[in-house]
């Protein structure tokens, strides 16, 4: 639940401790991260330990009327 602040940074990777295969750049949600930005989204995760994790954002609907 510590990492939980630092995962939206680019080329952070969670504590080795859970033995998954090392794939991945580490750039995944720091991407997502970047596009809701830009879209002035809202966003977060809830987590729950040994339960995983729920991602989540909201966007703006712009009228086009």
């Amino acid at each position: 639940m510590e990492n939980i602040p630092y995962i939206w940074d680019r080329y952070y990777k969670i504590d080795k401790q859970f033995k998954r295969a090392e794939v991945g750049t580490g750039l995944g949600l720091a991407i997502v991260k970047a596009i809701l930005d830009n879209h002035h989204a809202r966003y977060g995760v809830i987590s729950m330990e040994g339960e995983g994790s729920t991602f989540w954002f909201e966007l703006e609907q712009e009228n086009v009327f």
